[in-house]
């Protein structure tokens, strides 16, 4: 062509949770079959809807407004629903001192997308491309990768501390925010995915110091905010971000869980307090009018779903499922040499590291576990050559025992591991995914 209309952060736009599954559907020749632990999909993996959720589905399906298109915000009422619920949340501030809430929000402050990805591809692609957003290592990849999309460079993040249970390196955060004047936002995810890690109130309120300081606007998915396991605690963004601008991420794809409604909301937080966050959030409006709207029928569910008196046991006896489940990995994984697993307190996965020293010890492309075939040995040989060292187990992981896991440098990490769900519903089964992940990351490390 004449001119390249190829976009310069075309290149950035790896999901690796998705990519694997690609590669695992090649196995298919081999029939080796697949058990999938890399997509956070409940209902995939087996949990049952509860009843009473499909029955007021079921009534609001019956509703011919149900078919119809929503404002191009979202069906007023849930706005008005979820800023409710927002205003609530900031009452129940974890400090003690209301200057830490935001304002309270209202209807207009609630946006609705086709899921969070849509959202987050507006988020990211409605910036100047010179604005940059620091986000956490690991990271996720839908957010990772639409910030570097949107910029065409590879994605700014800071760390998080596996010594310290992933909590973020504060330190690091405020030395790159503090050099590096393109960083106009601040990303966090809590829960946290893929680690499992959970902000407690003190983290949160330092990184919203770090914001206000430097002038930055905050990024909060909070997808998993409803997941937290028994004995941790942390809050909302709406109870820390004070005056600070700020857009909260939330979807029912996981806590209802309903994935497949593809529908999710931002919370916009100080929507006035500066005149250029201001036109930004407007520009996320627009966008959404050259679509019309979201789907209407998940919208309508939502008030009589987290209104109904029956949620909130519903969400408190997930989060005590997911929570042993946990506990369950935490001791398969306990005494393996080589990999440790940081234990999850929040979402739904858990992340297995690899010791640094031992995994890269120049032997790694060496490595391999035994498969049954000789042919499938060949071709996975083949594709491990220019891998990442811990894609290369995941590869062979796949071949010799059909677990499908997602390498931990899918998630913009130098750290070598792997995260899988605690999604499956089976005990049983489950029981032997944990340890057959162990045992078989223990016998790659030795199998030199």
């Amino acid at each position: 062509m004449r001119r390249d209309i190829v976009h310069p952060g075309a290149g950035q736009l790896r999901y690796e949770i998705r990519e694997i599954v690609s590669f695992a559907r090649e196995l298919g020749r081999w029939n080796v079959p697949i058990t999938w632990e890399n997509i956070g999909d409940p209902v995939k993996k087996g949990e049952p809807v509860a009843e009473w959720i499909k029955d007021i589905v079921r009534r609001r399906v019956m509703e011919d407004l149900s078919y119809a298109y929503s404002d191009t915000e979202g069906v007023r009422e849930t706005r008005e629903f979820l800023a409710g619920l927002a205003n609530q949340r900031s009452l129940l501030n974890p400090l003690g001192a209301m200057e830490c809430s935001a304002a309270p929000l209202v209807a207009e402050d609630i946006i609705f997308f086709n899921g969070l990805g849509d959202a987050v591809a507006k988020v990211f692609g409605f910036l100047r491309r010179e604005a940059r957003v620091l986000g956490p290592s690991p990271a996720y990849s839908t957010l990772s990768s639409a910030e570097a999309a949107h910029s065409g460079y590879d994605h700014l993040t800071y760390r998080l501390d596996p010594e310290n249970n992933w909590m973020p390196d504060l330190e690091d955060v405020e030395l790159k925010v503090k050099y590096n004047d393109a960083i106009a936002g601040l990303l966090l995810i809590n829960p946290d995915n893929p680690t499992g890690a959970v902000y407690p109130v003190e983290v949160l309120t330092k990184l919203v110091a770090i914001a206000k300081k430097y002038g930055l606007f905050i990024i909060a998915d909070e997808t998993y905010a409803n997941i937290v396991f028994p004995g941790n605690k942390t809050a909302a963004l709406s109870q820390v971000i004070g005056d600070v601008p700020g857009l909260a991420l939330r979807s029912i794809s996981k806590e209802v869980p309903w994935p497949g409604a593809r529908s999710g909301w931002i919370e916009v937080y100080n929507k006035n307090v500066d005149p250029q966050f201001s036109r930004y959030v407007q520009s996320l409006v627009d966008s959404k009018r050259l679509e019309v709207c979201s789907t209407t029928l998940p919208q309508l569910c939502i008030p009589d779903i987290m209104g109904d008196s029956r949620y909130s046991s519903h969400l408190e006896r997930r989060a005590q499922m997911f929570a042993e489940r946990a506990d369950e990995a935490e001791d398969a994984f306990a005494s393996v040499r080589g990999l440790r697993l940081i234990k999850p307190r929040g979402a739904l996965y858990a992340t297995a590291l690899f010791d640094t020293k031992q995994f890269f010890d120049g032997k790694e492309a060496m490595r391999r576990l035994p498969v049954a075939d000789k042919g499938l040995e060949d071709f996975i040989t083949e594709r491990t050559k220019n891998v990442a060292p811990d894609k290369r187990f995941v590869y062979w992981l796949l071949a010799a025992t059909g677990i499908c896991v997602v390498p931990l440098s899918g998630f913009v990490s130098e750290l070598p591991g792997f995260r899988f769900t605690l999604l499956e519903q089976d005990k049983k089964k489950r029981t032997w995914i944990y340890k057959t992940l162990a045992e078989k990351a223990e016998e790659y490390l030795g199998s030199i």
